[in-house]
């Protein structure tokens, strides 16, 4: 029913929002406050994605410039999809912008975004970077591949622990 429908989103709301004030204002500390602001920046990751572009292409040739054309499209529409249609979709506010919510934000940006936060872009980038990785190069870095979806939770934990991003 419509009602035990509402009851049960309003739950999972509840449940964010405790684990939000979780991670954000309990589990910190001094190391996390200066280091994890930079993990969710990507202009932080631009050496790393320019290293991996430029080594596809020097160790692969023309397939490596396919690869970095497909890499591209892949960051481009996990982007897309995030912004288009998950978060004007669902329109929910960041928690640093609810106005019922935001003095409960520790807040470690100089601002808060004035899109909406369901989902993060920076989230859903990383992840959609991860699995394309994994997927090309399972093959070849199989021992290692989990370090692709490492990276992109650790970005996704960032998102939360600054006051930008809800859990879910």
């Amino acid at each position: 029913s419509a009602i035990a429908s509402l009851l049960f989103l309003r739950q999972i709301e509840k449940w964010d929002k405790w684990l939000f004030k979780l991670l954000n204002s309990q589990w910190t500390n001094s190391f996390f406050d200066a280091v994890l602001p930079y993990f969710r920046d990507s202009v932080f990751w631009a050496p790393l994605y320019i290293f991996i572009l430029v080594f596809i292409a020097l160790n692969w040739g023309k397939k490596g410039l396919w690869w970095s054309l497909l890499f591209l499209c892949t960051l481009a529409m996990a982007d897309l999809i995030g912004a288009r249609i998950f978060k004007e979709g669902f329109e929910r506010l960041r928690p640093c912008q609810d106005p019922y919510f935001q003095m409960e934000v520790r807040l470690l940006l100089k601002h808060c975004s004035g899109s909406y936060s369901f989902t993060s872009n920076h989230a859903a980038n990383h992840f959609g970077i991860a699995t394309f990785i994994s997927v090309t190069f399972f093959s070849l870095f199989r021992r290692w591949i989990y370090l692709a979806y490492v990276w992109a939770a650790v970005v996704s934990y960032a998102q939360v622990y600054v006051g930008v991003h809800y859990p879910l």
